[in-house]
């Protein structure tokens, strides 16, 4: 049967251009202004003279908030509309970028950077906009559009991360972070445009489960939790090449202008490999695409490690982890979606995304303390290449069609 219901007020929609293009703004602002935040390290770390896992520490708590509040946004967005939880998060996301810019110890920058940008993200980035895509395309559209809402996002770093270094190297790090509070603010705006009708009035969509019943069903499910274990993999490997690279090229003579343009294009090119993968995901079991994803992160850094390091071998990576960096984001939701229906989309696309984060926790928070102890990041490669390997068998298994529900116990047969 149906893995969810339609509701009265489901008939009635956002148009699909006003919901992808106001989505996809939100996507490229929040993202593309977290994606830059590896520039700031050496910065920040020499000015203030802390050392790179103060700085680590804080950008993990920032991942961390991100998945473990990600949950709560998703419910309230499923709840009350993502409007208004986008408004807030604008509001919080501004006031973290501020105190991100101002803080004189490590504690408060972690508070700033690491906690509220954190919970701030967790309501403006891809759980939240998905959500009002699940609700608003329909389902022989959606994995096209949640690869036009991610390519959005990929955007957003190859617009935002020059800027964000020009913006430094003109301004000072500070007054660049400053600049950006005032930017993010953008956010409520465009969310005025995101205003489901399904919500309006304060109405709640009728539901055919409670919260209760889709978190038993979807953690009894075994394809739930082998999607969780491939998304952990994810952000261990993204965010830790996002924050750290910059400074592994610097350390090996690179200028800073490699490592910024190296951030780039992989933003550029993940526009291209996160539009494919969410149309691709039309046509090819999505599965198989998560697999060679993970597989194929694997076998590039092993290349881009072996290869003398110079700025050609810096870019020719980049564009290959472009392809390949969030293209992760939309065959992941819209299995999701597959199975469970888009009632609880936001809610659990949360919890994935938790394991996504606490992958991104380990991934940033691992390169700079055993950089600090060993000298080096070739332990966190090595890593990133075995859960690469990892990820990609965990993913084979998956099985996508919708969930039966009815008075037989579902999960039994995941």
């Amino acid at each position: 049967m149906p893995s969810a219901t339609t509701s009265p007020a489901q008939a009635v929609r956002l148009s699909a251009v006003q919901v992808l293009t106001c989505g996809a703004a939100i996507v490229t602002l929040s993202m593309g202004i977290r994606h830059g935040f590896g520039l700031w390290l050496q910065p920040i770390t020499q000015d203030m003279g802390w050392t790179r896992a103060n700085f680590a520490f804080a950008l993990a708590i920032q991942n961390l908030a991100w998945g473990l509040f990600g949950i709560f946004a998703g419910m309230a967005a499923d709840r009350f509309g993502a409007f208004r939880v986008l408004l807030v998060a604008a509001a919080v996301y501004a006031l973290g970028l501020a105190g991100m810019a101002l803080s004189p110890t490590p504690l408060l920058f972690t508070l700033t950077a690491g906690l509220l940008i954190g919970m701030a993200q967790a309501g403006c980035t891809y759980a939240i906009v998905y959500g009002v895509i699940g609700r608003q395309i329909p389902a022989e559209r959606r994995s096209w559009a949640m690869g036009v809402a991610a390519a959005a996002g990929s955007f957003g770093q190859f617009l935002m991360v020059p800027v964000e270094g020009w913006l430094i190297g003109g301004f000072g790090w500070q007054q660049a972070l400053l600049i950006l509070a005032a930017a993010a603010l953008l956010i409520m705006p465009l969310a005025l445009f995101l205003r489901e009708p399904g919500f309006a009035g304060g109405a709640v969509p009728h539901r055919e489960q409670t919260i209760g019943q889709a978190l038993r069903e979807a953690f009894g499910y075994r394809s739930f939790q082998l999607l969780m274990a491939g998304y952990f993999v994810c952000g261990f490997q993204v965010v830790f090449i996002g924050v750290h690279m910059p400074s592994y090229l610097k350390d090996h003579g690179l200028s800073p202008q490699v490592a910024s343009y190296a951030l780039a294009i992989i933003g550029l090119f993940n526009v291209f490999g996160t539009y494919a993968a969410g149309s691709l995901g039309q046509r090819l079991a999505k599965r198989h695409i998560l697999a060679f994803i993970y597989f194929a992160r694997s076998i590039a850094i092993v290349v881009f490690l072996w290869a003398p390091l110079t700025p050609t071998s810096v870019y020719v990576f980049s564009a290959v982890m472009g392809v390949l960096w969030l293209s992760t984001v939309p065959p992941t939701n819209a299995v999701l979606a597959q199975i469970f229906g888009v009632a609880h989309m936001s809610m659990l696309g949360g919890f994935v995304f938790f394991s996504h984060q606490i992958g991104s926790f380990l991934g940033v928070w691992l390169g700079g303390y055993l950089y600090d102890t060993t000298g080096s990041y070739d332990i966190v490669w090595y890593i990133s290449i075995a859960l690469g390997v990892f990820a990609g068998l965990v993913n084979l298994p998956v099985r996508e069609s919708a969930i039966a529900r009815g008075p037989q116990r579902v999960g039994a047969a995941a």
